[in-house]
């Protein structure tokens, strides 16, 4: 529910662990080891950098280990030892270690850590190095606001991954139900018609499908509320802004395509593979979700990309982001600080290099093409999309009403606390999903309390 892509699924997986009561154990130990007791000698710098996937992740891990090779020996005064700690950030340790100051020189945080990580005096303040960041003035303002102090501060971190929320369908099913496949819905109100247009396929076959367990209900309420203009928190974070007209729209959404439309399905408590197994299996028409979702669900079922698509968000007023970036150790030397930042130009921020190494993916047979990781606007962007484009191997086309819409979209970030409060609205979704008699204002008003007792809480 943050976090790009492993980052997302990461926390997605430990959402659903911690709901069943189970243990993660860490993986593999850090190559290198984290902390910040290498510096500068001699005029070389030496720098911990989080999040190198781990061995487990055979080909990702030996492109990093090329990325870094490659890196230094551009800049032979670096070095540059990569934590493979994993998962790279794990909500159950982070906050102690972040207390103790043992993170990496540069260590990774998903966009939900950062206004707590500068609240806490931990990471270094970035901005007199700013300019050192490679395209900074395409990076979207509103990923950038999110490590600056008070989100229009100095700066304290880096934002290198961002996903946006939007409508995932199945083209084939649009077509089968008369639809056209290449004009998804935009409004909420289309969304009903095309769902209960899908539904009457028969055979199984669900218009639409929401999440209501695992934190992912939450998480979902929270996205489409911001679709339709609400927010989840007040400015300041303490309290919840949800209950209103926006908050029980959503609610009153699900629960007429449920059981006034019947064109989401008898089966709920759903999680987050749940939806993409539906879609896969050709009996869903329509989730909210991002591009990323179909690489999912080509890797793990097979699923030819030909048959999906992603439009924008419905209502097309503002979407969730994810995703995340790295900061600074605040004990980091000025030489750390800065080898950092170019390291991270290389591996995160130059179109053609690291994570945007489009040559390198489509030969080793990876997506090239998904609209994701979305730092750029601007020149910068459309570089980027002219590169990508020489080497794509999905069907572009399949997301370019999705493409076309982010810009004129507010993209808003995941509210405070987010996983608990999340784990509250999963109860108000799937009532609202279960209950043909449910009380859907009684639940807003059951879940906004819950929420503010969360948000006092974490200011004790």
């Amino acid at each position: 529910m943050t976090g790009t892509s492993t980052g997302r699924r990461a926390r997605i997986t430990l959402a659903i662990a911690f709901a069943a009561g189970l243990t993660l154990t860490a993986g593999a130990c850090g190559s290198s080891g984290s902390g910040s007791a290498a510096g500068s000698d001699g005029g070389k710098v030496t720098i911990s950098v989080g999040c190198e996937p781990p061995t487990s992740q055979t080909q990702p891990r030996a492109n990093w280990l090329a990325d870094v090779a490659a890196f230094e020996k551009l800049n032979p005064d670096i070095t540059v030892n990569g934590d493979d700690t994993n998962p790279c950030d794990d909500p159950t340790t982070f906050n102690a270690k972040l207390a103790s100051g043992k993170t990496d020189n540069v260590f990774y945080t998903y966009f939900t850590d950062g206004a707590n990580v500068v609240s806490s005096g931990q990471a270094a303040d970035i901005q007199q190095y700013a300019a050192q960041i490679h395209g900074l003035s395409d990076i979207q303002s509103s990923l950038l606001d999110i490590y600056r102090k008070d989100g229009s501060g100095d700066l304290y971190g880096i934002p290198k991954g961002n996903y946006s929320l939007g409508l995932v369908y199945n083209k084939t099913l649009f077509q089968q139900a008369g639809l056209d496949p290449d004009t998804p819905p935009t409004t909420w109100d289309q969304v009903e018609t095309d769902a209960v247009a899908i539904a009457k396929l028969g055979g199984g076959t669900v218009g639409y499908a929401d999440y209501s367990a695992a934190n992912t209900g939450g998480w979902h309420f929270a996205a489409e509320l911001y679709s339709r203009g609400g927010t989840m928190v007040t400015p300041d974070g303490r309290s919840a802004a949800f209950d209103d007209a926006d908050g029980l729209a959503v609610l009153q959404f699900l629960h007429k395509l449920r059981f006034t439309d019947n064109a989401m399905g008898t089966k709920q408590g759903l999680q987050y593979n749940d939806l993409l197994q539906m879609m896969a299996a050709g009996k869903l028409g329509m989730y909210v979700g991002d591009p990323v979702t179909l690489t999912t669900m080509h890797d793990q079922y097979g699923t030819a990309y030909d048959g999906l698509a992603v439009g924008p968000m419905p209502g097309k007023a503002a979407t969730l982001v994810g995703g995340d970036g790295y900061m600074f150790n605040k004990k980091d030397t000025p030489a750390q600080i800065q080898a950092g930042i170019k390291f991270l130009n290389y591996e995160f921020l130059t179109s053609g290099t690291g994570q945007f190494d489009y040559a390198r993916k489509a030969s080793e047979k990876e997506p090239v093409g998904l609209p994701e990781p979305d730092l750029w606007s601007g020149a910068t962007a459309a570089a980027d999309a002219a590169t990508m484009a020489k080497y794509a191997n999905l069907p572009t086309q399949n997301f370019a009403s999705y493409v076309a819409a982010l810009p004129s979209m507010k993209l808003l970030v995941e509210p405070p606390q987010a996983q608990a409060v999340y784990a509250q609205g999963d109860k108000a979704m799937n009532a609202a999903l279960t209950d043909p008699d449910a009380n859907l204002q009684q639940l807003l008003d059951t879940f906004k309390a819950q929420t503010d007792s969360i948000l006092s809480n974490a200011q004790q």
